[in-house]
């Protein structure tokens, strides 16, 4: 069983990833972060509790990280996941308490406490990751692996095509934080970046019979994801966008359905059409060596994703 600390900006996306993690055999969530994102993280982190109520899951200690990036700016969301970030699901408020310490810390702390074993799954901003590293720099050495939803890699037109930041070429999660980004794909860990090569590809839509599937069970996460498919079909855009952090966490559960590549690649930070990119460099001569060298997801065995992830969300 891995051990994951999941930081998160809850988000639909997030909601049906971290449901997944949850109901996963192979995954147990030691923590969980809350990060400015998707909307600021004081409204993150009551999300997040509202989703573990949901589900049902023990307690663990979650934290909330700071409300805006490490730029200063918290940037306009051309994407909107409803006026609760939920779907309009209106989930309750929870009675759940948040951790005394920040994110940061608990990501510090936990990193600690299993010594080597835990991986963290970013599924936002890295801001939190990168207040870690501010915290402990030798953060990279306790963590098994960390893997990130985040970047647009060049590896299949849908890098360019579904950019989700607010220009023509950035990943949000990038995008809302590119000084975190930098610092965090600088900092030398076991990293795999899943970006919107792999995780807005059209074969990731829900299949006709993944939502029959869904709509038949009596699993609250299944109507919940029900719920965020027709919410976002309702706008014009496909069920993708209601399992792109689960990506992340279905390559932590089976690391053999995602196809990688090492890549020298870092993040720009400055100008309006490039803010936010993640910049790889491909070049047969004259490469820049120096740039970090990262794994980055070029394939997704899709017909398996979707069958795990409607497994765990509906059985």
């Amino acid at each position: 069983m891995t051990d994951v600390l999941i930081d998160t900006d809850p988000g639909m996306d997030d909601a049906l990833a971290i449901a997944l993690a949850h109901n996963s055999p192979s995954l147990r969530i030691v923590a969980l972060t809350a990060v400015t994102g998707n909307l600021p993280s004081d409204r993150t982190a009551a999300n997040l509790l509202r989703v573990l109520d949901l589900l049902d899951a023990p307690d663990v200690p979650v934290a909330q990280g700071p409300l805006v990036p490490l730029g200063g700016d918290y940037p306009s969301d051309p994407f909107s996941h409803g006026s609760d970030g939920l779907a309009e699901s209106d989930l309750p408020e929870s009675a759940r308490t948040l951790d005394p310490r920040g994110a940061a810390q608990l990501i510090v702390d936990t990193a600690n406490e299993h010594s080597g074993s835990l991986t963290i799954c970013a599924l936002g901003p890295l801001t939190n990751i990168a207040e870690a590293l501010a915290l402990d720099p030798a953060l990279p050495d306790k963590v098994a692996q960390l893997t990130i939803i985040g970047g647009s890699f060049g590896a299949t037109p849908y890098a360019w095509s579904q950019a989700t930041g607010d220009n023509p070429v950035s990943e949000w999660n990038v995008f809302v934080d590119p000084e975190a980004a930098k610092i965090v794909f600088n900092a030398g860990f076991r990293m795999l970046a899943v970006g919107l090569d792999v995780a807005t590809h059209p074969d990731i839509n829900f299949r006709p019979a993944d939502l029959a599937r869904l709509r038949e069970s009596a699993k609250a996460e299944a109507r919940l994801a029900v719920r965020v498919v027709e919410f976002v079909e309702r706008r014009g855009y496909q069920s993708y966008c209601s399992l792109i952090d689960s990506a992340a966490i279905a390559s932590v559960i089976d690391p053999t359905l995602v196809t990688t590549e090492t890549v020298h690649c870092d993040v720009a930070t400055e100008g309006r059409l490039t803010r936010g990119m993640t910049v790889v460099d491909r070049r047969n001569h004259h490469r820049w060596t120096d740039l970090p060298q990262i794994e980055i997801a070029v394939g997704l065995d899709y017909a398996r994703f979707l069958d795990l992830v409607t497994e765990e969300l509906s059985a």
